[in-house]
């Protein structure tokens, strides 16, 4: 079977730092004192995230080793602009959901929210209108209590981006958020979504708005006509983001779900990852299904890594899964696969092209590679106990960590956001990265999702989430999900580091 291979740039590997480039983690005191020639400071490794470090009179620098990485040169606020019905919560949503994901600590603040926690009974859309001076009164209550959340996450609680989600349609309220930001050293990014199509918005209208708890006791006509009245009161007083009275502020205006962009002062590294996720969503829609190769013979072994090839379970599962996708009908559907031999040979069972991703290969686990969880403990006892100490984060030796996997997989990530339906045929470590994006979990839950072998995983994205299917193909196979031991101390007994390793040959 043929297949193309997908041209990476990436190829997953940390290169080696050279002793001399350790000097880019000293301070500008430690320049300032380093001008006349001296005897090079040593570096000591710290033990779990495998950072060298300089070290001063034979200790670590502790603040250099317990400093979250920022990927931020200051906080950045991202406000959402638009009427309503345009979208602006279901990109700010999957804004927060990506960043978070990538590592950049994210939090959305929705002002429909506080609007409905202060306000706890929604009447009609009155409430809205410009003359109504006691809701306009309660409205800006509600954005300068947003506002003041955003403040302390950004400044106290070590939040990098927040996302103000909210009309915002005056060129008034955007200058009160653009001084906000200015006196607290934010940096502000605009995200504009302007939307003419009526088929668009009365979709949007009926999947997102009507579930909304505003209309709990309203029936679809009631609702949606009152809506549409809602949005009646912005629009008399909608500025948009101008090209000319604009020219100095950062955004992205979205047009048409998609159909055009117009992006402006692009100033930092995060606005351009935010601008290029941004230009590659879409709202068709589509299935993503999510699997394993089919059980391999180190599978079966308790080995972890390695290239080996299927047992005939293995192979029994490559044709249930060609059967599978025959009843789903999708006649139009992609399939990656890694570039190891057990994904690839899963893949030719389904008589179908398929394209080979170098950075869909398995986690890296360096010196452990195709060893078994009782050969981890024997050899490498503080490894093993550092790992399930901090599993994301945890580095194996000469290999990778869940952390180093997750920005490898980010161009899988894009791409599955640009196409339609897609199958990824891939391995435990990488689907669990893949499903932690799609549903939303954190970077400690990650490490132990459930990803079992033999089963397909359907995500249905939906109005501000993904809906999950699991379909079993009743091919037994055996169970590589260790869950985490209680006792994660590093002079733990081997009894209790070994308690939770699935059985095997």
């Amino acid at each position: 079977m043929k297949h193309r291979s997908h041209s990476e740039q990436h190829s997953g590997k940390r290169p080696r730092v050279p002793a001399a480039a350790a000097s880019t983690s000293t301070s500008p005191q430690d320049s300032m004192e380093d001008k006349t020639p001296s005897k090079p400071r040593e570096l000591t490794q710290n033990p779990l995230k495998k950072i060298w470090m300089p070290c001063k009179n034979g200790l670590p620098e502790k603040h250099i080793s317990q400093r979250k990485v920022c990927m931020t040169n200051c906080p950045t606020l991202i406000v959402t602009v638009g009427l309503p019905a345009r979208g602006k919560t279901y990109i700010s949503k999957k804004l927060t959901r990506y960043l978070n994901w990538i590592g950049v600590p994210t939090r959305e603040f929705n002002v429909g929210q506080y609007r409905r926690d202060f306000v706890k009974i929604y009447k009609s859309f009155e409430f809205f209108r410009p003359d109504n001076e006691e809701g306009l009164k309660i409205r800006r209550q509600c954005a300068s209590a947003a506002l003041n959340d955003v403040r302390q996450y950004l400044t106290e609680e070590g939040g990098q981006v927040a996302v103000f989600d909210a009309t915002n349609t005056t060129r008034e309220r955007r200058e009160t958020i653009i001084q906000f930001a200015e006196q607290n050293g934010f940096k502000v990014f605009f995200v504009e979504s302007v939307c003419e199509d009526p088929d668009v918005i009365q979709e949007n209208i009926v999947q997102v708005k009507l579930s909304s708890p505003d209309y709990t006791n309203c029936n679809t006509e009631e609702a949606v006509e009152d809506f549409l009245k809602r949005i009646k009161c912005y629009e008399n007083s909608y500025e948009t983001l101008d090209e000319v009275l604009d020219r100095n502020l950062s955004y992205i205006k979205i047009m048409d779900v998609g159909q055009r962009y117009m992006v402006n002062r692009v100033l930092d590294h995060i606005q351009s990852r935010i601008v290029y996720y941004l230009m590659n969503i879409h709202i068709t829609p589509r299935s993503i299904y999510l699997c394993r190769h089919g059980e391999s013979e180190l599978n079966v072994n308790g080995r972890i890594g390695g290239d080996s090839g299927l047992t005939p379970r293995g192979k029994a599962f490559g044709k249930k899964l060609s059967q599978f996708l025959e009843t789903q009908g999708i006649s139009d559907l992609k399939v990656w696969t890694s570039q190891m031999k057990r994904t690839i040979q899963t893949a030719e069972a389904l008589n179908v092209p398929y394209e080979q991703w170098k950075v869909l290969n398995e986690i890296d686990a360096g010196v452990c590679e195709e060893m078994m969880y009782e050969e981890i403990q024997d050899h490498y006892p503080s490894e093993f106990a550092l790992r399930d100490q901090d599993k994301y984060r945890y580095r194996y030796p000469k290999g990778e960590s869940y952390e180093d996997l997750v920005q490898r997989l980010e161009p899988v990530i894009m791409e599955l956001e640009r196409q339609e339906n897609v199958l990824v045929i891939c391995h435990q470590a990488v689907m669990r990265c893949l499903l932690a994006y799609f549903l939303d979990k954190t970077a400690e839950e990650l490490p132990y999702l459930k990803c079992p072998l033999h089963t397909v995983l359907k995500l249905t994205p939906v109005a501000y989430g993904c809906k999950v299917e699991s379909i079993s193909l009743n091919v037994e196979s055996v169970n590589t999900h260790r869950e985490r031991p209680e006792n994660v101390n590093i002079h733990r007994s081997t009894q209790d580091a070994l308690l939770t390793v699935p059985p095997h040959l």
